[in-house]
């Protein structure tokens, strides 16, 4: 399915957004993520299905001091 992730068109070869960040090797990292809009909360990652056509936004903190 064809998503677009933080303004670029990306091929999903899963179906959740747990899958999505496994293909995009962001796994272990604090990420917030959104799904058309919507918030989706770490522990909805593995059973949130994303759809083709649907705009995800990433974003990850970055600790500094």
């Amino acid at each position: 399915m064809k998503l677009t992730v933080n303004g670029d068109t990306v091929t999903l070869d899963g179906a959740t957004v747990a899958d999505l960040v496994t293909q995009l090797n962001l796994h272990g990292r604090r990420l917030a993520v959104e799904v058309n809009r919507d918030i989706v909360p770490k522990s909805e990652h593995a059973t949130c299905s994303l759809r083709d056509g649907d705009v995800v936004e990433i974003v990850h903190a970055i600790g500094g001091g």
